[in-house]
C-alpha cells in the first residue's frame, strides 16, 4: 500500500505545487478551464485583503516519491463567525486523485487543524468564502463552467459522503438561450412594474466607475446580509475585485436599479471570458494575452454573478425587472446564451423570475458539512 504523507504547504515551492496541481489533475479533461497562474499567485499573496480576517493552513498530500496527490485548505473566516454567531471552520480548494485514502488523509488533516483552533463544525468547499468559488459539482458535468465558477471531479461528492460529510445546501446555476426576442407578456410585465413602482434601471457609468462600484458595494452588503452563508465584504475587498474585473466589464449589462433617484438594487453580468481562458491554459505569455486582446468579440456567453435588492424593496418586483433587463440588454449586445449563478435552492424569489424567462437549471453545486 502506498504511503500518503500530508504536510502543510509552507514553502514557496509548496505553494507553487498547490497552485499548479489542478493543471495536471485535469490535463485530460476537455471541459476544465484553468485559472491564470499569475492570477492565482496574486490571489494567494498575503496582500489579498481577505487575509486580514482569514486564517488559513494549506495542505498537500504526496506519495512516497513526492508526487502530489491532492490539496486542501483549512481556514477560519473571522467575519463569517462574527456575523453568523458560529464556530465554523471551512475547507476549500479541494482536489485529489480518485482514492478514498488520499481524500481521508487530506480531510483528516483539515479537520484536526480546525479542531485545534477551536472550531466545532467544518463546511465547504469554499475558496475562501461564498464571495468566491464554492461547492462541488453534482450535476452538469457535460457542460463547461462559466466565468469564476468551479468545475470539479464527478467522484468528489461520493468521497465526501464516505468520509461522513452531509449536504447542507445546493447552489443552482441557471442557463438560458436568447431566442431572438423576449415574449410579449414579459415585456408588458416589465412595463407595469416600471410604471407602478417608478423604477429606473441604468447601466453603470465607466466615467464614474469608482462611485458606481461603491454604490454596488453598499447594495450588496445590504441585499445579501440575511442570505445563507453570507460573509460581509469589506470595501477594500470589493474595490480590489472591481479593479481586477474592470478590463472585462461590459457596462451595458452591469445595472443599478433606482427608486426616486435612490439606488435600491443591482446586477453584475460579465462576458464569459472562460471561452478565452480555456485557450490560454493558465498562461498569459507568450501568446495567451493575444487571445484576451483580440478574442473579446467572439464571446457570445455571459454570466450574471451578482444580483440583489435591498430588504425594504424585496417584494416590489425589482428583482424580476433586473432579470428582464439583463436578458433584454444582453440580447441587444449580441450575446446568445448565459448563466445566472449561483442561486440558493430555497431562494424562491429569485428562482421564479428566472424560470419565467425560460432559464433552466444547468448545474448544481453542493456544500457539505461535518461536526468536528
Amino acid at each position: 500500500m502506498t504511503e500518503i504523507v500530508v504536510t502543510p504547504a509552507s514553502s514557496g515551492r509548496d505553494l507553487r505545487d498547490f497552485i499548479r496541481f489542478p493543471l495536471k489533475h485535469y490535463a485530460q479533461d476537455p471541459l476544465f478551464v484553468p485559472h491564470l497562474i499569475y492570477e492565482r499567485k496574486k490571489f494567494f499573496s498575503p496582500s489579498n485583503p481577505i487575509f486580514q480576517f482569514t486564517d488559513v493552513v494549506y495542505f498537500l498530500a504526496r506519495n512516497e516519491q513526492g508526487r502530489v496527490l491532492g490539496r486542501v485548505t483549512a481556514h477560519i473566516n473571522e467575519r463569517h463567525n462574527r456575523h453568523a454567531g458560529e464556530k465554523t471552520g471551512f475547507f476549500g480548494f479541494f482536489e485529489c486523485t480518485d482514492d478514498e485514502a488520499v481524500a481521508s488523509a487530506l480531510m483528516t488533516a483539515a479537520e484536526k487543524s480546525l479542531r485545534e483552533r477551536g472550531m466545532t463544525l467544518i463546511r465547504g468547499p469554499f475558496n475562501f468564502s461564498t464571495n468566491e468559488e464554492c461547492g462541488f459539482l453534482v450535476q452538469g458535468f457535460d457542460r463547461p463552467p462559466f466565468l469564476m465558477m468551479p468545475y470539479t471531479k464527478a467522484y468528489y461528492p461520493d468521497l465526501m459522503t464516505r468520509l461522513g460529510y452531509e449536504k447542507v445546501k445546493d447552489l443552482l446555476a441557471y442557463e438560458y438561450q436568447y431566442q431572438g426576442s423576449i415574449p410579449d407578456h414579459l415585456v408588458q410585465f416589465s412595463r407595469r412594474i416600471r410604471e407602478r413602482k417608478q423604477i429606473v434601471i441604468r447601466p453603470i457609468n465607466m466615467k464614474r466607475f469608482v462611485e458606481d462600484v461603491e454604490t454596488i458595494f453598499r447594495l450588496y452588503n445590504s441585499a445579501w446580509s440575511k442570505n445563507w452563508g453570507f460573509v460581509p465584504v469589506t470595501e477594500e475587498e470589493f474595490r480590489a475585485a472591481a479593479k481586477d474585473l474592470k478590463p472585462i466589464v461590459d457596462p451595458s449589462i452591469v445595472l443599478i436599479a433606482e427608486k426616486d433617484g435612490k439606488p435600491v438594487g443591482f446586477s453584475v453580468t460579465l462576458p464569459d471570458y472562460n471561452v478565452l481562458l480555456k485557450k490560454m491554459n493558465g498562461r498569459l505569455f507568450p501568446f495567451g494575452f493575444l487571445h484576451m486582446l483580440f478574442g473579446r468579440r467572439s464571446i457570445k456567453r455571459v454570466r450574471t454573478l451578482l444580483m440583489g435588492v435591498v430588504p425594504e424593496y424585496r417584494l416590489s418586483g425589482i428583482d424580476a425587472l433586473l432579470v428582464y433587463d439583463t436578458f433584454e440588454r444582453g440580447l441587444a449586445r449580441g450575446y446568445r446564451s448565459g448563466e445566472m449563478s449561483w442561486v440558493l435552492e430555497d431562494n424562491v424569489l429569485m428562482r421564479r423570475p428566472l424560470e419565467r424567462m425560460g432559464a433552466q437549471i444547468g448545474k448544481i453545486y453542493r456544500i457539505y458539512e461535518k461536526v468536528l
